[in-house]
């Protein structure tokens, strides 16, 4: 039995309300599969969907779908199970997957596939165990079937970077396609990986309810274990001092 997603909440109640924005540069295109009617929209948005979901960084022919790409032009597929489709592909799994821990991939998939930054800690390990649970294709699977994706997003709609607008200069945040998806054997030497602790100690975590209460007898083990009672030795006798003859009685 799958463990349920635990329920989360915004950090903020700022985060629940649409933002009003001003049109300009800065707003996103919405590449809609409604509004393709030539091969060049076609194109462009397919160019979209790997933008969003590869980064700009992993944007190579090699990483190109042609199955897939095939399928949505001839509307064999919807947008969404298009991005479904590079999201559990091979070279999505190797590039992206294989290269970082739960968490940090958990936080990928939010920004790319929800179009949002994850709100806190709780929901991070919230996806997390649906990704230990359920494996990468069940995780995919709960993102794009989730209400927030259906709701913003829905069949024909690529996923897009929400709030787009960049925060203050202190707290700037770079776009999701921007940010690197794994950090490069450079970067992992200058942050001194990998970390080795050797621990010499071994210890083990008692839950509170467990722990020995007042007068058990397992308090006072470390007590009688070093009470070491004073030995008496056994005089050695060698056979060659025993006088025998000192023990025949005489007539």
């Amino acid at each position: 039995m799958a463990i349920p997603l635990l329920e989360y909440s915004p950090k903020s109640q700022n985060e629940r309300v649409s933002g009003y924005e001003v049109p300009g540069e800065e707003q996103p295109k919405i590449y809609d599969m409604v509004d393709v009617t030539s091969n060049e929209d076609m194109e462009e948005l397919i160019w979209a969907a790997y933008r969003q979901i590869f980064s700009e960084h992993q944007l190579l022919k090699s990483n190109r779908q042609s199955i897939l790409e095939s399928q949505l032009k001839y509307k064999q597929i919807t947008v969404r199970d298009f991005i479904r489709g590079l999201v559990t592909s091979e070279v999505f799994r190797e590039r992206n997957y294989n290269t970082n821990n739960n968490y940090r991939f958990v936080a990928m998939c939010v920004q790319r596939v929800l179009g949002r930054e994850v709100y806190n800690e709780r929901e991070k390990i919230a996806w997390s165990i649906v990704l230990a649970t359920k494996g990468m294709k069940g995780f995919v699977d709960a993102l794009l079937d989730s209400d927030e994706y259906m709701q913003n997003f829905g069949d024909n709609i690529v996923p897009f970077q929400r709030r787009r607008i960049l925060p203050q200069r202190d707290r700037g945040e770079t776009p999701f396609n921007l940010k690197t998806p794994r950090y490069g054997a450079y970067h992992r030497a200058q942050l001194g990986f990998p970390q080795i602790v050797w621990q010499n100690a071994v210890r083990t975590f008692r839950p509170q309810e467990k722990q020995p209460q007042a007068g058990d007898p397992v308090s006072y083990l470390g007590m009688a274990r070093e009470i070491r009672p004073r030995e008496n030795p056994i005089p050695r006798v060698s056979a060659q001092n025993i006088d025998y003859l000192s023990k025949v009685p005489r007539k």
